[in-house]
């Protein structure tokens, strides 16, 4: 090989390598904070950058969407002296890069430790029937904590949730036999409101009942009686047209005898002589 190629070579393969360690290309949500000799110079924005190579290296590379932290389940200690395990959500954004890389040494660790120590202060002044009931004030307690000492570590708090309050095993039982207790008081006394409304609806329908039968009744004894009216009185103008002789009169009469006697309720007649 040519003597003169070599050098050449090499020279090609140092500016190549410059230029490589020069060009950075920083992807989309994310932030390079970039040390010059050991001191922070800048941070990186998305897309291409440049960088002073030797002099310039990337220290931490960070991403700026929104995190979710879910720590461990942790006892704390209720005001009636109740040990409650609570587990946690945390959901945070990085703001401030710089912040976040110098100003603590492990911003989630740090994150996790003041979540423990605010649920303590605030569960401590709640006894256990306020803290199953009060999860709304407990998160906005602890995100106003953490979202005020995480400022200054450049993280922003987006949001705390309880996921979970796991209260002692005897008060998990107490409170499943109260819960079992008042679902059998209801189911007591929807089967009593059940009886209830059953028998009222069965004496109404009686009621009702009674009445329709007694209304029929009564028409029929109406209708009976005015077709009996009437029927005498056809009788009546039949027997005045027609100037009805004595005899037959009495042949009527004799007829009608063994209808009245048939009646049940007729124990006692009267018969007009001649």
């Amino acid at each position: 090989m040519d003597p003169v190629v070599i050098p050449l070579l090499l020279a090609a393969l140092v500016v190549v390598f410059l230029v490589a360690s020069t060009v950075r290309i920083v992807p989309q949500a994310r932030r390079y904070n970039v040390e010059r000799f050991g001191r922070y110079r800048r941070t990186l924005q998305p897309g291409l950058n440049l960088v002073v190579p030797v002099a310039d290296r990337i220290n931490t590379k960070l991403d700026v969407r929104e995190q979710v932290y879910s720590s461990d389940p942790r006892p704390v200690i209720t005001e009636d002296n109740l040990v409650v395990n609570i587990d946690t959500v945390l959901y945070y954004q990085i703001t401030d890069p710089r912040a976040a890389a110098y100003e603590v040494a492990d911003y989630l660790q740090a994150i996790d430790q003041l979540t423990v120590t605010t649920l303590r202060n605030v569960i401590g002044s709640m006894d256990l029937e306020e803290t199953l009931t009060s999860r709304e004030e407990i998160n906005s307690r602890l995100r106003a904590v953490l979202d005020d000492a995480t400022g200054k570590w450049g993280i922003r708090v987006n949001r705390v949730e309880i996921k979970a309050i796991d209260p002692p095993h005897t008060i998990k039982e107490a409170m499943e036999k109260q819960m079992r207790a008042e679902r059998d008081k209801r189911a007591a006394i929807l089967h009593a409101e059940g009886e209830r409304q059953a028998k009222i609806l069965t004496a109404e329908g009686t009621k009702q009942k009674d009445i329709l039968e007694a209304q029929g009744t009564q028409q029929a004894m109406i209708l009976r009686a005015d077709g009996e009216a009437k029927a005498v009185e056809l009788v009546f103008q039949a027997v005045h047209r027609n100037n009805a002789d004595p005899k037959v009169l009495a042949y009527k009469y004799l007829e009608t005898l063994p209808h009245l006697a048939s009646s049940d309720n007729n124990t006692f007649w009267v018969i007009p002589g001649s």
